[in-house]
């Protein structure tokens, strides 16, 4: 079995190699019982993130590639790569690591052992240990609560970046998954729930580590409200893809 571990990057130069070597030290010692392989995607960077990880692609031996895509966002990033990846699990984790990588047993095994056919890591189940800025927190919080009122699920964290999804999973929902951006998170959960994919929720140990001068992407109120509108637009068409049966 071969699990591909993708990180979707945009100019991030600054923590890259340092954070790939972090990944790569980890699951070089974890000696997993699967096959593995770091890939990094390079979405819309104007940085010198290739230069680097072509010289990081020499150190790893066959255990790191990367992928650029001219255009930015990380559902682009990531639909454009696993159409294409041969492995068995798509694994993706943001590039600051906040989430610990302790939590990679707990992401692939549910998948490799037919407990689940997409893993969620959640900030919010009574087992997770969050550290964030309460700002973050309340934003978070609300965008779940409302995102249940306007198109019903189950799951508690539609957004945390540590996600995985069998290969075969991903190929019933691929067609139905449009947004390149944040957004693609949402699709890809209430998709696989509609789809009646077995879904797992862990709960994960989440440190923003982020500092002042390099923060998240994510522009809080901008974002909140972009989501808000993607929800209603993505219930209609919920209802057509549900009336037509996944044909």
């Amino acid at each position: 079995m071969l699990v591909d571990f993708c990180l979707p990057i945009k100019d991030e130069a600054e923590i890259l190699e340092n954070n790939l070597l972090i990944l790569f030290d980890y699951l070089t010692s974890a000696n997993y019982q699967f096959n593995w392989q770091i890939v990094v995607l390079v979405n819309g960077s104007t940085d010198n993130s290739t230069l680097i990880l072509e010289s990081l692609k020499k150190q790893f031996l066959n255990k790191l590639d990367y992928l650029v895509i001219n255009q930015s966002g990380r559902g682009r990033a990531l639909k454009t790569y696993w159409g294409q990846s041969q492995s068995d699990v798509l694994a993706f984790m943001d590039i600051d690591l906040a989430v610990s990588l302790n939590h990679i047993n707990d992401l692939i095994e549910p998948i490799l052992n037919n407990q689940a056919d997409l893993v969620i890591g959640s900030r919010f189940m009574s087992s997770s240990i969050v550290e964030r800025s309460l700002k973050r927190k309340i934003v978070s919080w609300v965008y779940v609560n409302i995102s249940k009122i306007i198109v019903p699920h189950k799951n508690i964290d539609l957004q945390c970046g540590f996600k995985a999804i069998s290969k075969a999973g991903f190929l019933k929902i691929k067609k139905f998954l449009l947004d390149d951006y944040w957004f693609f998170d949402t699709e890809l959960i209430i998709l696989a729930e509609v789809a009646n994919l077995k879904i797992v929720e862990i709960g994960v140990n989440w440190q923003e580590k982020r500092k002042s001068a390099k923060k998240s992407k994510v522009k809080l109120f901008r974002d909140s409200c972009l989501f808000i509108k993607n929800l209603f637009i993505f219930r209609k068409r919920l209802k057509k893809i549900k009336k037509n049966n996944w044909a």
